[in-house]
């Protein structure tokens, strides 16, 4: 059983440059996250990719008075990952209810269930946006008991006083931020 998992958060094509809700210079992160993704699987650890996967009435969107722009919508080109994936990969969909919100890949989804199912002790955190779901999904996975590590190279925020703020709050709250 692997001890170990990867969670890749939200590598979506519209938190990319040119999508509805962009990371600034987020696509400069794939090659690392790859390289982490194909690190990881050698080691015979989970894969997880986290999604936002939201029905076209999102109550995060502006439409709804949320504070975003419509992205990620359910089956639309904007939600696709943008990363290689093992075909052995776990994919967690979240947000993907009109009515509830969810940063975090443990809220709302099983994940918390499978990873301890699978003896997962440990898990690494990647991906998009460092400040939003990557933090929400890091502290999860914390408060559900693993040991958590961040890998700073493979991830990246929309400003840099706000991403600093989160790194130093989730080193703050017992996630060891760090680059292999």
């Amino acid at each position: 059983m692997p001890e170990e998992a990867l969670i890749v958060v939200d590598m979506q094509r519209d938190f990319m440059p040119g999508g509805a809700l962009p990371v600034p210079e987020g696509d400069r992160i794939i090659p690392r996250v790859e390289e982490y993704i194909e690190e990881f699987r050698k080691r015979g650890a989970l894969i997880v990719a986290t999604r936002d996967w939201h029905p076209e009435n999102h109550i995060s969107f502006r439409e709804r008075g949320g504070p975003w722009p419509a992205h990620c919508v359910q089956g639309t080109p904007g939600a696709e990952l943008v990363v290689k994936l093992p075909e052995e990969a776990i994919i967690i969909s979240k947000a993907d209810e009109p009515d509830k919100e969810a940063y975090s890949g443990f809220e709302g989804t099983n994940l918390a269930e499978i990873l301890k199912e699978k003896g997962v002790r440990r898990v690494y955190v990647c991906g998009v946006a460092t400040e939003y779901c990557v933090r929400a999904t890091a502290l999860d996975a914390a408060r559900h008991g693993f040991e958590v590590f961040l890998l700073k190279d493979a991830v990246k925020g929309i400003k840099p006083e706000d991403e600093e703020r989160a790194l130093k709050e989730m080193d703050d709250r017992g996630v060891t931020v760090l680059t292999l």
